[in-house]
């Protein structure tokens, strides 16, 4: 019947999961962050969202100088009390980033995000690849370098809300990244950050956009907004693009909380009208293997 056909099809069609990404000001002190953290998520559970994505150095923001990272493994206090909260509010929490300690260089962190399931498992762990060592206008000047050790591994994840990428930042200046995330199998990219506000003006928007229609992905970048310390100012924007490159959320000042929804339907869609994926040739847009 005409019914039961609807109904087939209906129920093969993915679900849409609602999201919730975060825009916060973070500083120096480390419970104030959690305390604005905690509250986030209370909100964005009871609100429907099955995620919430905070921005890099969400615990976290301060000048290294004056106030050293403090730095923890992937089990200790800090990251074990969103896992709790992950699991009290039955949402899974993406972590931008926090300082991972490095047992091989005591001085040093790893800029690691981390991701954590509804049921307060820890899903995944992404160390920040590409750091931020720059001199724009000769006033901010950051070396990322000088407090972070490189990580080296590429990470995806199934999640329930699709196959993720998890990238931080800076990052998103190095396309090849994305392309091999994509490659394996991503849907969904993560691109937690702590864009300056010179640089965000200029090329943020335009580069979360590029990276989501050249991989044909949902664009997930929660960043962080306003002074934290000094001249250190960050430019917000923080926002959700789709598969078409079409921004579908954004919050441009301000802290607060954003929702989209995604649906692997339209990634779907796109890549099967436009298979930019098997257009990719061996030697020029991959490497010889």
């Amino acid at each position: 019947s005409l019914l039961l056909s609807a109904v087939r099809r209906f129920s093969s069609v993915m679900p849409l999961h609602k999201i919730a990404v975060a825009q916060v000001t973070s500083k120096s002190d480390i419970q104030e962050n959690v305390q604005k953290a905690t509250s986030f998520i209370a909100e964005a559970s009871a609100n429907g969202a099955s995620l919430i994505a905070f921005p890099e150095n969400v615990l976290f923001l301060a000048d290294p100088k004056q106030v050293p990272p403090h730095r923890e493994p992937l089990d200790g206090p800090l990251v074990s009390t969103f896992r709790d909260l992950a699991k009290k509010h039955s949402i899974s929490v993406l972590l931008g980033s926090v300082s991972e300690e490095n047992p091989n260089q005591p001085t040093k962190h790893f800029n690691t995000s981390v991701l954590i399931d509804k049921k307060g498992n820890l899903q995944a762990s992404y160390r920040k690849i590409h750091l931020f060592d720059v001199n724009i206008d000769g006033a901010n000047k950051l070396k990322e370098s000088e407090t972070v050790s490189p990580g080296d591994e590429i990470v995806v994840a199934d999640h329930e809300i699709g196959r993720v990428g998890l990238t931080v930042c800076y990052d998103l200046r190095f396309p090849a990244l994305y392309q091999k995330l994509t490659s394996k199998g991503a849907e969904v990219i993560f691109v937690p950050a702590a864009f300056t506000y010179l640089t965000g003006q200029a090329h943020w928007l335009t580069l979360l956009q590029a990276r989501a229609i050249e991989n044909q992905v949902y664009i997930v970048a929660p960043g962080q907004v306003g002074t934290h310390y000094h001249n250190r100012t960050t430019f917000g924007s923080s926002v959700v693009v789709d598969p078409w490159g079409t921004v579908i959320a954004i919050k441009p000042e301000e802290e607060g909380i954003i929702y989209a929804e995604i649906d692997l339907e339209k990634v779907k869609d796109i890549r099967k009208k436009m298979p930019v994926e098997n257009h990719r040739v061996t030697g020029i847009d991959y490497e010889e293997q």
